[in-house]
């Protein structure tokens, strides 16, 4: 028998389909070129409004002063980040952040869960519609209106919550919800309930879509219960959106939020409602201190890049759905 020389495949000879490397990604492309013209805006967007503004880190490594130009500006190295983890005003502002946003990580996740499911058990069809409906409503009211009706709500002076608390023998004296620090939290995770649980269970109700139908059949068939195909199918088909959002949610976990804090928030519950956002208008803005502001948005966007990061390889590891 002669001897047969090795067979050796070039990428020129593959298909498109499986080229690998630089030719494949530009194969790719230009199959998808409609779509690239079309992010390109987006992109520009995205350069100029998001990492072009990156080189204004610098300030944190100064003392800044407007009046100044860059080259002459004072040069303080990490000054700004030593004065901030020393002082207590911070560490109570980072303790209010971070305790705001698992109080509204948990109640949001639970509360749109459960009423993703209580929804899709409804077999009415128009009441399902008119509960979604008003579920949705509150999302569209603006934090600066949505203020106003919680703020008076809660009034010592006739407010709806006070009235009804001392007409079921539970309060004897209205309380000043707002003017006690200690009320401010559950106040706020209230607040978000309310105006976002609609629309947060629109990719839970969504996802349940995409459940077979034939799993609730067959756990029927085997004799489980409403309560049981909840438990052993629904929640199960839920995982993968409900691991994804987890992971967006820990990489915004310093992101409490603004409008609420700073529209119900008041001399008399700073201490609990002062968070990481109102700090650095505070700083930057009301006092001037451009360069300690700075300081503290960096942190913020550093520990939130850390956070995503961490969640999505921990989820690789466990084998869950994850980012990227």
């Amino acid at each position: 028998m002669g001897n047969t020389a090795p067979v050796t495949t070039s990428q020129s000879h593959l298909p498109p389909s499986r080229r690998t490397g630089f030719r494949g990604f530009m194969h790719k492309l230009n199959q998808q070129r409609a779509l690239v013209w079309m992010s390109i805006p987006f992109l520009i967007w995205l350069f100029i409004f998001k990492y072009l503004p990156i080189w204004g880190w610098t300030i944190a490594f100064q003392d800044f002063k407007p009046a100044r130009k860059l080259l002459d500006q004072q040069w303080v190295g990490l000054k700004h980040f030593r004065f901030l983890f020393q002082d207590e005003h911070f560490l109570r502002v980072m303790r209010n952040t971070l305790a705001m946003s698992f109080i509204n990580l948990v109640l949001g996740f639970v509360t749109a869960i459960i009423l993703a499911i209580l929804l899709n058990e409804l077999r009415q069809i128009v009441f399902k519609r008119v509960v979604q409906t008003i579920s949705y409503l509150p999302h569209f009211i603006s934090w600066v209106v949505a203020a106003s009706i919680i703020s008076t709500a809660l009034s010592a002076d006739g407010g709806i919550v006070n009235e009804v608390l001392m007409w079921l023998g539970l309060i004897k004296e209205p309380i000043l919800w707002l003017g006690e620090g200690s009320y401010f939290w559950g106040i706020l995770g209230a607040s978000e309930v309310w105006k976002n649980v609609g629309w947060n269970t629109i990719i839970y109700l969504a996802a349940m879509t995409m459940i077979d139908p034939s799993q609730y059949e067959a756990a029927e068939m085997d004799g489980a219960g409403r309560f049981q195909r909840i438990w052993h199918v629904t929640l199960p088909g839920l995982k993968p959106v409900f691991i994804i959002l987890l992971i967006m949610n820990i990489g915004n976990l310093l992101e409490s939020g603004f409008e609420p804090q700073y529209l119900l928030g008041n001399g008399m519950n700073v201490d609990y409602s002062e968070n990481l956002d109102i700090f650095v208008l505070k700083y930057g803005i009301q006092m001037g201190n451009f360069s300690l502001s700075i300081a503290a948005g960096m942190f913020k966007t550093v520990v939130s890049f850390i956070l995503l990061f961490s969640a999505n390889h921990i989820a690789k590891r466990l084998g869950e759905e994850r980012l990227f």
